[in-house]
């Protein structure tokens, strides 16, 4: 946790502090986390509109919630956790996914990524952000935060086939976009 130019104040204080109603607390917590988790919300969200709203949402939960906060894993990762819930609900209410039959399924190759390795952070997350809800919510869950195919289904209420064509979708997508990317740099 970075509270430069806050000498002394702890997480714990700021927690404290924040479920106590004490504004400065509340905002050296908001200015303490907000970065990263506007980085999360740009993440799940179509526009920097979006992004912005999943964060303000995502921030009157965290305030809501605080006392609910135990301690059992890090602060920053109980914040997360909220911040990907909130985007995935906020995905929710926008998108209507149709489940994918098993047949079509298996028709859905998974391509091999290495093309994935030679593009900058940058990059990457802009070719993310223009994939469509679905896809970038599944890839987002899937490959950044790590959740399975399970713990996707149950988050998004689709099945895991369906989450797994979605990744598979988003992956081909995103390799047929860097390829022609590379080979259009390549014939300049």
């Amino acid at each position: 946790m970075n509270v430069a130019d806050n000498h002394n104040i702890t997480e714990s204080d700021l927690i404290r502090g924040s479920i106590n109603g004490d504004r400065r607390m509340q905002e050296l917590l908001y200015k303490t986390f907000s970065a990263k988790m506007y980085g999360v919300c740009l993440r799940y969200a179509g526009n920097a509109e979006d992004a912005q709203d999943i964060l303000q949402e995502g921030f009157i939960k965290v305030f809501r919630n605080l006392d609910r906060f135990r301690a059992e894993g890090s602060f920053e990762g109980w914040i997360r956790r909220i911040f990907v819930n909130t985007a995935i609900e906020h995905y929710r209410r926008a998108v209507n996914m149709y489940p994918v039959s098993e047949s079509q399924e298996n028709n859905i190759e998974d391509k091999d990524w290495s093309a994935f390795d030679k593009l900058a952070v940058k990059d990457l997350m802009k070719l993310i952000q223009d994939l469509s809800p679905g896809y970038r919510a599944v890839f987002n869950l899937y490959v950044v935060e790590g959740y399975t195919h399970k713990d996707i289904a149950a988050m998004m209420g689709i099945s895991e086939g369906t989450s797994k064509s979605q990744l598979a979708r988003a992956k081909a997508i995103l390799k047929n976009v860097i390829t022609g990317k590379q080979k259009e740099s390549n014939t300049k």
